[in-house]
Formats: C-alpha cells, sequence, structure tokens
C-alpha cells in the first residue's frame, strides 16, 4: 500500500518540478527584453524567485527522495536497481539537475542585473527540460531495456 502512495507523490512531485523548469525559462526570455532595473524587470525578478525557491527546490527535493525511496524497494514495491533502464533514466535525470542548476545560476545573475544571454538564448534552453522528460518517460514507462 505505502509503496502506491509513494508513487503517486513522486509523479506529483515531477510534474511540479517539470512545471517550474518550463516556465522559469519562459519567464528569462521576456526578462531578458525588460529594461535593466525597470518596474517590469524588477517583476521578474520577484517571479523567478519565487517560482525556483517555492515550487522549483521543493519539487526536486522530493522527486529525487521519492524516486530512489521507489528504486530501492521501499513501500513493498519492486527494487528495480539492477535494470538497465533505471540507469539510463538516471543519468537523465541528473541532467535535468544539471539544466535545474544552470536556471538557478541564472536566476542569480538577472538578480544582479547581470544577464548575459539574450532571449533566443533562453528559448532554445526552454527546450532542454522537454526533450529529457520525453526520454525519461519513455524510459519509465516501456523500460526497453
Amino acid at each position: 500500500m505505502w509503496y502506491f502512495w509513494l508513487k503517486a507523490l513522486h509523479v506529483l512531485a515531477v510534474i511540479a518540478w517539470m512545471a517550474g523548469m518550463l516556465y522559469l525559462p519562459r519567464l528569462y526570455v521576456y526578462h531578458a527584453a525588460a529594461a535593466k532595473g525597470g518596474e517590469l524587470s524588477e517583476t521578474f525578478k520577484v517571479m523567478e524567485r519565487r517560482l525556483l525557491r517555492g515550487i522549483i527546490n521543493p519539487a526536486m527535493i522530493v522527486t529525487w527522495i521519492t524516486g530512489l525511496a521507489l528504486a530501492s524497494g521501499l513501500g513493498d514495491g519492486p527494487a528495480w536497481w539492477a535494470d538497465g533502464w533505471l540507469h539510463a533514466k538516471l543519468a537523465l535525470v541528473v541532467l535535468m539537475q544539471l539544466v535545474h542548476a544552470a536556471y538557478a545560476r541564472w536566476r542569480r545573475q538577472f538578480a544582479a542585473d547581470d544577464n548575459r544571454h539574450g532571449a533566443g538564448f533562453y528559448r532554445v534552453a526552454n527546450e532542454i527540460p522537454t526533450v529529457l522528460l520525453i526520454a525519461i518517460v519513455i524510459l519509465v514507462i516501456v523500460k526497453p531495456f
């Protein structure tokens, strides 16, 4: 019974993490076009900080905790450690974590009015979590190896 509650919490945390990971770089696209120090730029700073600290970071932490618990068989579920698809999934989740870290670094740069990229850069960065998410979902559902 605990396995299904743990799995539900994991899925909810993943949804929250990915929602934030897809929205934050979209904010960066608009923020990059805003005048530094202007009212719009200051509004984006608040939105970006709250999104990262209030939603993305906590969701990422819960995703990792529940995901590792599920993979280990906690909650009377199957242990997946020996399966190749899990190794590939974990590698992609680590890549997602690195993207998350880059987003956090860019947020700090925006907060300091030290943005180093244009809107086009953030449009491309916005697609990375989508590609990773598609690959991760395929690995989890299909379990190809």
